[in-house]
């Protein structure tokens, strides 16, 4: 019998189902496992029959993969990596501002080529599989994960998570630089109580459709090739034993016909964390049940799955279905035939090379939001000789680069082996702010650097020696905010104000008398209600990766005229939540008894170097039918000195409903170029479905009735120009 699996002239099914009648059960169980590859590999490849590796980098990956190549069946390792914002855990590469940083461009073609170049750079270090984008929905903000999002938008999370995902995986799978994407937590992930990791989420199936679901159906469109399930329950079900969600809602309601897998250890938390299943064999038996397909780092899910099958309780034809998505991507992958191995050659060339730095520094400079600029002291006079740059995240390579980056995870777990590093690879120095404020500067500015104080023990600072520096200077740069140890998983926050002495380092420079400008080097929004009262500019920079330094300086000195906008809102107070613009009507009041309810700065807010007026407001139509399309034109002013991109956004009302609906709801945007004094009519086009509600039924419909349409330069009432349409 021909071995059809190993030609590449039959399809992918074919080969599949050829593959898969020659498998024993145990080495079809085996595919559905991925475990740490840290931790005995040899002994899961030839005696389990591993499916998948992840946290494996360097030489070891050959090795593994050869080793998987001398199998009975030689079906070769799908290795898996958490490149969120680059392959930012391989030695020299480059490494993209965090997933929240990147959306504040709101620039989803910008967005496929960061994903598209860490495509390139994790398929040639041997590796096939990203678990990126991130879905959840950032409301929290006490959640440590938010750094990890796209922020508090549903829409804008679908559109920039679509990119990602044709960017990770090309046009076809097939192509040489393609790499799985994976969309996730599936679903509602940070929706947790008290802003806790893995929690409950209390959300109703209504609600579920409204809010969650819908950046999830438009991975599924961009065609995502995997769904990663979140740690979360749902109404009491944790989402890796939720067969509604996995498997009528997922592949058989929503059609998706690729694989999901597991979180860390899902399985094994449903017996020992969750507490929903008595044993461990009971847990993977509700697992499989429920339409998981790869199972992460349960170990003890292979002698398990055996056993239930054997025994009866579960059927192999549940297995096969599930082994045959697997092997289904491996095909389609290129697997078994191009793309088995790396190019460590023609690695150490383009990781990290210049044309993808470039890329970096693009991301990184759209990413940066000016949300203060008082007495336009940005950019920098040319008058300004000495600049005092002073704070913790002046030149901290970790805040810089943010969470899922080299050295930052890894060093939690001890016992782990840290992933390989490669010195030939490290071609790719990170620029910090330090580094890239000097070099901008030239001989003609003096910088005098000072960090001023720790930005975690707030005993340990030379404040004093900051002010001397800040006196002696024409103006003073603080860099401040958060750190790695601050925004992660596991790393949920009960309060959201600086950290350290770097409140007491702001006071006691602003008591200088020097212009103050406030850099913000952080995961999450913050409480900075007194930076906003008090520093003369304040630039949100996030983890803006290995170029952020350079990118920041661009935009301090006028090379750049900054165009980030916030797709997440700061609250004045940590007891202010929620403060999400896209909140439901009925609020007695809109204050509390100490402060207003209204965020400190909301979506969609961001500042210029030059002024955009909004103008002449007209729809295509203002009676629609649902099968409609509605075009909104506007005309956007550069009134101002500088050319600058704004990012001009559409909200809709919907004024009244069957069910309670948001405010405000975002539903298109457009980027656009303006020179100094120019003048743009804008046009955004959508779909009058696009108007649709859950209503009680859980059905989603277009009622008939007022639609308020708004469009501006941000969230906010006073920034938006307003008409009503009425769809019949």
């Amino acid at each position: 019998m021909s071995e059809i699996y190993k030609n590449p002239s039959y399809t992918p099914i074919e080969r599949t189902n050829d593959l898969l009648s020659r498998m024993t059960l145990e080495e079809k169980i085996g595919q559905m496992c991925i475990v740490d590859g840290r931790k005995d590999p040899e002994t899961w490849i030839y005696k389990k029959h591993v499916g998948s590796l992840l946290h494996v980098t360097g030489d070891k990956v050959i090795k593994l993969q050869k080793m998987a190549s001398k199998t009975r069946l030689g079906i070769p390792i799908l290795f898996g990596i958490d490149a969120v914002h680059g392959h930012a855990f391989q030695s020299g590469a480059t490494v993209f501002p965090s997933q929240l940083g990147m959306s504040s461009s709101w620039n989803p073609e910008l967005l496929e080529k960061i994903a598209h170049i860490t495509a390139i750079e994790v398929t040639l270090t041997g590796l096939h599989w990203t678990f990126s984008p991130v879905l959840c929905i950032g409301r929290d903000l006490r959640w440590g994960r938010i750094d990890e999002t796209f922020g508090e938008d549903p829409y804008l999370i679908g559109i920039l998570a679509s990119a990602m995902i044709r960017g990770y995986q090309g046009k076809n799978l097939s192509d040489p630089y393609s790499i799985l994407a994976c969309a996730k937590h599936f679903i509602a992930y940070g929706e947790t109580q008290g802003g806790r990791d893995s929690s409950e989420s209390d959300v109703s199936e209504r609600k579920l459709r409204s809010i969650f679901l819908p950046p999830f159906v438009e991975a599924i469109k961009a065609g995502c090739a995997t769904f990663m399930a979140g740690y979360n329950a749902i109404d009491g079900i944790p989402c890796s034993a939720n067969k509604w969600l996995l498997t009528n809602l997922l592949k058989e309601e929503l059609n998706f016909n690729g694989f999901v897998v597991t979180d860390w250890d899902n399985v094994g938390n449903l017996h020992r964390k969750q507490k929903v299943a008595p044993n461990i064999k009971k847990a993977c038996e509700i697992a499989l049940s429920a339409g998981n397909d790869m199972i992460m780092s349960t170990p003890e899910f292979f002698e398990e799955a055996v056993k239930l099958v054997k025994e009866g309780i579960i059927k192999e034809d549940l297995i096969d279905k599930a082994c045959r998505r697997i092997l289904m991507l491996k095909f389609k992958l290129g697997l078994f035939d191009n793309k088995r191995f790396p190019n460590s050659k023609k690695a150490i060339s383009i990781l990290g090379c210049k044309e993808h730095r470039k890329i970096a520094y693009k991301s990184a400079l759209e990413s940066i939001v000016l949300l203060k600029n008082e007495n336009n002291i940005l950019p920098l006079s040319k008058e300004i000789k000495r600049i005092a740059l002073i704070g913790p995240n002046c030149n901290d390579i970790q805040a810089q680069l943010g969470d899922w980056s080299f050295g930052a995870r890894e060093l939690e777990h001890p016992e782990i082996p840290t992933l390989d590093y490669h010195p030939e690879y490290d071609t790719s120095p990170i620029v910090t702010i330090l580094k890239g404020m000097k070099k901008r500067a030239g001989n003609d500015i003096i910088i005098n650097y000072e960090k001023g104080c720790d930005i975690i023990d707030k005993n340990n600072h030379n404040i004093n020696k900051a002010v001397k520096i800040a006196k002696k200077s024409d103006v003073v740069i603080a860099v401040v905010g958060d750190t790695n140890i601050l925004n992660g998983e596991l790393r949920d926050r009960v309060e959201l104000n600086l950290t350290g002495a770097q409140q007491q380092l702001l006071t006691a420079l602003k008591e200088t008398g020097k212009p103050l400008i406030v850099v913000l080097i952080n995961g999450k929004p913050l409480t900075i209600p007194w930076i906003k009262e008090n520093a003369d500019a304040i630039l949100e920079a996030w983890n803006p990766g290995l170029e952020g330094g350079n990118a920041l300086a661009s935009i301090i000195f006028g090379d750049f005229n900054p165009c980030g906008k916030l797709t997440i809102s700061f609250p004045r107070h940590i007891g202010q939540q929620p403060v999400f613009y896209n909140q439901l009507p009925g609020w007695h009041s809109n204050r509390y008894v100490e402060m207003s309810a209204e965020p400190l700065f909301p979506f969609g807010f961001g500042l210029s170097y030059t002024n955009y007026e909004y103008s002449n407001l007209q729809v295509s139509s203002t009676n629609l039918k649902p099968t409609d399309k509605l075009t909104v034109s506007v005309d956007v002013h550069n009134t101002g000195k500088y050319d600058g991109t704004e990012i001009v956004q559409l909200y809709i009302n919907d004024i009244y409903s069957s069910v309670t609906t948001p405010i405000k709801e975002l539903k298109g945007f457009k980027r656009i170029n303006l020179k100094a004094g120019e003048k743009k009519r804008v046009s955004i086009t959508i779909p009058v479905s696009s108007l649709t509600l859950i209503n009680s039924e859980c059905k989603s419909i277009v009622e008939p009735g007022e639609f308020e349409i708004m469009i501006g330069s941000s969230s906010m009432d006073k920034d938006l120009l307003k008409i009503v349409v009425e769809v019949i």
